[in-house]
């Protein structure tokens, strides 16, 4: 499972003081963790546990779980009985037991330089108390769903926790996200409440973002699902009055000139001119807070109550809410980031994730905030308003554990290095990676020009459904190699498997399972846990099917290879073919659609997609205009195709299945197709090549 002895060749190690400091100072230590964590769960588990707040103890079995479709239902449960609440453990344990009021829990940096906020521990605890109040006061109770979408400001933060604080349930959607995505989320979940904000700014671009919910109320209100409040954050336009600091949003720092202003008749706020206003529905959130209480007693809520739904693509085009529970999520998520960014109390860690996927869940704030950690939170993009963004933050707040995705390591890699090197970043210890694997490449720039090889870089493999990391370095204790995810995470047993679900042993290629729970692990998929069984467990009986392939070296290194179903993994966010191909043909010249990855240099994976027309339509820069539009409507921005290529026909086997084997070769312009013989008209292969998008060499 893991080796006996840490290799020494081909690898790299962390720095002298860092080992001396390290919660796992070295792999020996990692390995004897590691056995007791699988031999011993309760054990292990149990004593992390300890340092959590219980309501009351649980009883029974610390983890019990099936696995096996064929022995019955599947479940996972973990700490069944005990009563807890994760806003009290990670605001006011740290506030009243751990003393950390006045430590700063989040550094808040706008997409404008110099468009800054600083909030403490004390300060968050009093703004989520008073909107938990405030959603008491709109009727959520525990076990409700909020949808909230929201951009990356500390009102978020205020929103989620203010959800579990009282038992309710919140379902994020990613800002970026269109009217039809945010809509089919809020139908699925059936949220009673959306919280969202006036606008933002992502780098120059200004997104409307109340018009794109009312846009998606409006679409629910269509298919019978009226939401009954939507709480709107004043985040772009400015005060009538003065507002208490505690409850005020950040200032505009950037001019709207486009966006005029007027005062509504009934409000404090003052709103876009674009922006609807429906007094039956909407709210704003400055208004309610207005002589509301700071003190909120917190819902008592059982381990395995729901936490969150989160939505992630799912193969058959229809998104799947992976539901999260509290207690073993609050336990690994804690732990995770304690271990794997070895965390200690005078660090400044920045996640540059976005809190609408599942590493701002985890990793911006459950996991820091639950170790009492100094995060910075920011808005805007990497290259905005230039490429040394990134760098300049990381000196201004002395950011010492540092987590970005291989998309932005890549993306800034092109610039060179003197952007990077025009700041000190000395502060820096320890770099990770999240959303996809990172190329040797780009782990090397990472290492070399941003670490200065004195960082170890944390490469860490994990999804939305598993809560947390699964397969990641620790900084002092494991011996890196570039591009690979390591080992196992404590409690966490990888195998893999060949097509006929057989355990291959040594170094191995096949599909990556893991063969037991941790206490982070998904629950369901809300609402339909057939589909929870089917996706995970029904492939192979007995383990859970990450759809991930993936490769053993001969030390024992996990290599992941890359999604075996047909997902992308486009700038680390999933995407569906079939979401996509749905998009395309909702468009009345196209018929069929097929959509196959393609490398790309920055974001790993682009889209690369054929269409068939109906009759008598010819392919334009047009229609292929229209069709972007399109698929960005529908899914996002992020869905957005390359390429669309026409296709008069495409690769199909005698059974009609489309070959989208063949469709990924021609794709990259890759003339060894392999066996054909299947194919029902191999003439179309031809034609197809000869078609190829322009730029896709």
């Amino acid at each position: 499972m893991i080796p006996d002895k840490a290799p020494k060749e081909d690898v790299f190690h962390a720095g002298g003081d860092l080992k001396k400091e390290a919660h796992v100072p070295n792999f020996e230590k990692y390995k004897e963790l590691y056995l007791k964590s699988i031999e011993h769960p309760d054990e292990f588990w149990g004593d992390i546990a300890k340092d959590f707040y219980w309501k009351s103890k649980h009883t029974g079995q610390f983890m019990d779980y099936n696995f096996d479709v064929t022995k019955g239902e599947i479940y996972i449960k973990c700490m069944e009985g005990a009563t807890t609440n994760i806003c009290y453990n990670v605001l006011d344990c740290n506030v009243h037991e751990r003393r950390l009021g006045d430590k700063v829990a989040f550094y808040w940096e706008g997409n404008e330089p110099g468009d800054e906020m600083t909030v403490t521990y004390r300060e968050l605890l009093q703004q989520v108390c008073q909107f938990a109040n405030v959603l008491k006061s709109q009727g959520v109770k525990k076990g409700d769903r909020v949808s909230i979408y929201m951009p990356m400001v500390v009102e978020l933060v205020v929103a989620m926790l203010a959800c579990v604080r009282i038992g309710a349930v919140h379902s994020i959607v990613f800002a970026g996200f269109s009217a039809e995505s945010l809509c089919e989320r809020i139908l699925d979940s059936q949220c009673s409440l959306l919280i969202t904000a006036d606008g933002f700014y992502r780098g120059d671009k200004l997104i409307n973002l109340k018009v794109i919910a009312d846009d998606a109320l409006q679409k629910c209100r269509d298919r019978s699902f009226p939401v009954q409040r939507c709480i709107m954050l004043k985040h772009l336009s400015k005060e009538v009055e003065a507002i208490p600091l505690s409850s005020q949003s950040p200032p505009a720092k950037r001019p709207c000139p486009d966006l005029q202003v007027r005062p509504p008749a009934k409000s404090v706020c003052v709103w876009f001119r674009q922006v609807p206003w429906n007094p039956e529905v909407d709210q704003c959130w400055l208004s309610l807070l207005s002589g509301v209480s700071e003190e909120c007693e917190p819902e008592w809520c059982d381990s395995e109550d729901p936490l969150f739904i989160l939505y992630t693509s799912g193969s058959t085009g229809k998104p799947k809410g992976v539901l999260h529970t509290i207690g073993g999520y609050m336990l690994y998520v804690a732990t995770t980031f304690k271990l794997v960014f070895d965390y200690h109390p005078d660090d400044v860690y920045w996640c540059t994730a976005d809190i609408g996927w599942i590493t701002g869940h985890s990793y911006i704030t459950y996991g820091p905030l639950a170790n009492g950690a100094t995060s910075v939170l920011f808005e805007g993009l990497p290259t905005y308003p230039d490429v040394s963004r990134m760098w300049e933050i990381v000196d201004k707040y002395q950011v010492t554990k540092f987590y970005t995705a291989p998309t932005a390591i890549r993306l800034l890699m092109k610039y060179g290095s003197e952007p990077v090197q025009k700041y000190k970043r000395d502060s820096l210890k320890v770099l990770g990676t999240v959303g996809e694997p990172i190329n040797p490449e780009a782990w090397q720039w990472y290492y070399s020009v941003v670490g200065e090889k004195r960082c170890p870089v944390v490469d860490t493999f994990w999804q939305t459904e598993t809560g947390g990391h699964v397969l990641t370095p620790l900084p002092a204790a494991t011996p890196m190699k570039p591009g690979s995810a390591t080992f196992p995470f404590f409690g966490v047993v990888p195998a893999i498997l060949n097509e006929s679900g057989e355990e291959l042993e040594g170094p191995s290629e096949g599909y990556l399972v893991f063969k037991q729970p941790w206490p982070g692990v998904m629950r369901t998929v809300y609402g339909n846990h057939q589909r929870f069984e089917t996706t995970y467990f029904e492939q192979f009986p007995g383990y859970y099917v990450t759809g991930d392939g993936c490769r053993r070296d001969k030390d024992g290194y996990y290599w992941i290879t890359g999604r075996i179903d047909d997902m992308l993994n486009v700038s680390g966010h999933l995407l569906s073919t079939a979401e996509v191909e749905s998009a395309l043909v909702e468009h009345e010249a196209v018929v069929e659609a097929a959509v196959v990855s393609r490398p790309h240099p920055v974001k790993g994976e682009s889209l690369y997609c054929f269409v068939t027309l109906t009759d008598g339509v010819s392919f334009s820069r047009t229609l292929e205009a229209q069709l972007k539009k399109q698929v960005r409507e529908k899914i996002g921005a992020i869905a957005t195709p390359d390429f669309i290529q026409n296709a008069p026909g495409l690769p199909k086997t005698r059974s009609g299945k489309i070959m989208r084997r063949v469709l990924r070769k021609i794709a990259r312009n890759e003339r060894d197709l392999g066996d054909v013989s299947t194919l029902a008209d191999s003439s179309v292969i031809e034609l197809l090549f000869q078609n190829r998008c322009c730029g896709a060499v």
